[in-house]
């Protein structure tokens, strides 16, 4: 029994420090695909948010349909890309998940909950995805934690 108990517990600290950089990397992935897309949509589609400007939420109600639409469309492209290097993970991921608050409330709420139709299903999963990156960082296979611990060296050799 004893050594049973010793490989379980070999077995959680493997899954641990797998955990420590696999999982965020999976969900950076996933959410830089899916943001990429919507980014690259919207490059070469048609500025749709001049028909829906007045269910747009105040403050970015303000903003004029034009400039609410680059902001949107570089922040799908430039997003993605930090996300899989793992560069402004925590700032990216607020930013998108701001974004997707405001889609759910002028895009998705009218059409339910399903999937299939258009519904705020598929944005509430990608806010659930984006929360662990913001509360928990990139993981350690990042620029931003690999720059975390460059900068930490250096702050212990200034004050050594």
């Amino acid at each position: 029994m004893n050594k049973l108990m010793q490989q379980f517990q070999t077995l959680l600290t493997s899954l641990d420090s797998a955990g420590d950089w696999l999982a965020p990397l999976v969900l950076r992935l996933i959410l830089a695909k899916e943001f990429w897309d919507a980014g690259m949509a919207k490059l070469n589609g048609n500025n749709w948010l001049i028909d829906i400007q007045s269910q747009i939420p105040f403050p970015f109600s303000l903003l004029s349909p034009e400039i609410g639409w680059h902001l949107v469309t570089a922040f799908e492209i430039i997003g993605p890309v930090a996300l899989v290097i793992g560069l402004g993970t925590r700032f990216f991921a607020a930013s998108l998940s701001l974004l997707i608050l405001v889609a759910i409330a002028t895009v998705h709420v009218g059409h339910g909950y399903t999937i299939s139709e258009g519904g705020w299903k598929l944005p509430l999963l990608h806010l659930a995805m984006l929360l662990p990156l913001i509360l928990s960082g990139p993981g350690k296979l990042s620029l931003d934690h690999w720059l975390r611990q460059r900068f930490a060296q250096t702050e212990r050799r200034l004050w050594s």
